[in-house]
């Protein structure tokens, strides 16, 4: 039963909420009745979870299979030592409970899968993606288009992550030319997509990324390592990300997708489009059993600097795109490359042949990756190449004399 008022605990707990005149006592009353489910509850999910129990969001589902060990604690702020061993779903909401006892919280120390993404899935208004597996997150991805709910993505790579709303419905512009995001969310949040009155939505995933990766393009955080504070900075903005949706003031991140690097504190954003065949893809998907793409997939590939230079040396005709900011292009970059960054994408397309081959790099090739995958999914380009470990390993293997950063 939805909620009218609230508790003077509650006015007293949300004080600083309640002085915002963006959020005040409505927006409140929203976060108080709002159901939001967070898919992981590890790196990502931490901040998520704390964060959206601190801001009053009513009920909170958690979503987690495992268990809290020791590698985990560096960057897993909601554990200690003495809980290694023990489900991390149970133990995040006991935390959280002592947080904030007010609120409801639904615990699954389960794995999401296709047996049971749609009956939890359906529950909630809002879906929180913090999970580090692929499957999964295509599944969270086409059971939310399906039943027409937005989610929040967030991803992390070493010292890079990303951040967008996704499948959100887009405020229409009210009478007098501003955005009603609190109707959009409240009329769209829950028609599924099959709805005759459907609202307006944003970008899926499978409009980043159409197809599952194989096997060999999966990144393993063991293997690659993680920086501890990631996690905590892009789950805290997939946190603010929610609390947006729900009151809806800002403007969230639901036509672009964020990009963010640690180590040169450089931020990026892409606008993305609703690809036409968006959800026959999410239920393409749900049929397939999710079986990652064969290594014969049109969409971009990788290529290693040993693999560039011979082809160079060759005289191959490839085009050279740098997708970083000029002040690191002028540091160092490739002869003959053309530098067009990540935000100035969209609007130079054609710049970018479709003859022959184009190998996309950046520092250490996550933000190329990002575009490589971008310009296969909304322009169908597939004649793309990822360089493997960017300019970085260019100058490491191949050009040791090149200034390096």
């Amino acid at each position: 039963m939805e909620s009218t008022t609230l508790l003077p605990t509650e006015q007293q707990r949300y004080q600083k909420h309640l002085n915002l005149p963006e959020i005040g006592p409505e927006g409140q009353l929203r976060l108080k009745n709002a159901r939001v489910l967070v898919v992981g509850a590890g790196g990502l999910g931490c901040p998520v979870l704390l964060y959206l129990t601190a801001a009053g969001v009513g009920t909170i589902g958690v979503v987690d299979p495992d268990v809290v060990d020791m590698s985990n604690l560096q960057r897993q702020v909601l554990y200690t030592t003495d809980e290694v061993g023990k489900p991390k779903a149970k133990i995040a909401v006991s935390h959280l409970m002592r947080l904030n006892p007010e609120l409801h919280f639904n615990t699954y120390t389960l794995a999401l899968d296709i047996s049971n993404a749609r009956s939890i899935i359906e529950e909630y208004d809002i879906v929180v993606d913090c999970t580090d597996n692929f499957k999964v997150r295509y599944l969270v991805n086409d059971v939310c288009v399906t039943l027409g709910k937005p989610f929040v993505y967030g991803a992390i790579h070493r010292f890079e992550g990303q951040v967008a709303v996704l499948n959100a419905p887009i405020p229409a512009p009210s009478s007098d030319g501003t955005s009603d995001a609190v109707k959009a969310f409240g009329d769209g949040y829950s028609k599924p997509a099959s709805d005759e009155h459907k609202v307006r939505r944003g970008p899926t995933y499978r409009c980043l990324f159409p197809e599952y990766p194989n096997e060999i393009e999966i990144p393993n955080c063991n293997d690659t390592g993680v920086l501890g504070v990631l996690p905590g900075v892009i789950g805290t903005l997939q946190a603010n990300e929610v609390i947006k949706l729900i009151t809806g003031i800002g403007q969230p991140l639901n036509e672009h997708l964020l990009m963010m690097d640690l180590l040169s504190m450089q931020q990026q954003k892409i606008k993305v489009k609703r690809r036409a065949d968006a959800d026959e893809l999410a239920r393409q998907g749900l049929a397939s059993g999710y079986r990652p793409a064969t290594a014969t997939s049109t969409g971009p590939q990788k290529m290693s600097a040993r693999e560039l230079a011979d082809r160079l040396a060759r005289g191959e005709s490839i085009f050279l795109l740098d997708v970083r900011e000029r002040p690191e292009y002028d540091l160092c970059h490739l002869e003959q490359a053309v530098l067009i960054p990540i935000d100035m994408i969209p609007n130079n397309r054609k710049r970018i042949p479709t003859d022959r081959p184009v190998v996309v790099y950046c520092h250490h090739g996550i933000r190329s990756a990002n575009v490589a995958n971008y310009l296969y999914a909304q322009e169908g380009l597939t004649n793309l190449y990822n360089l493997e470990g960017g300019i970085d390993a260019w100058a490491r293997e191949i050009e040791p004399e090149m200034a390096v950063y």
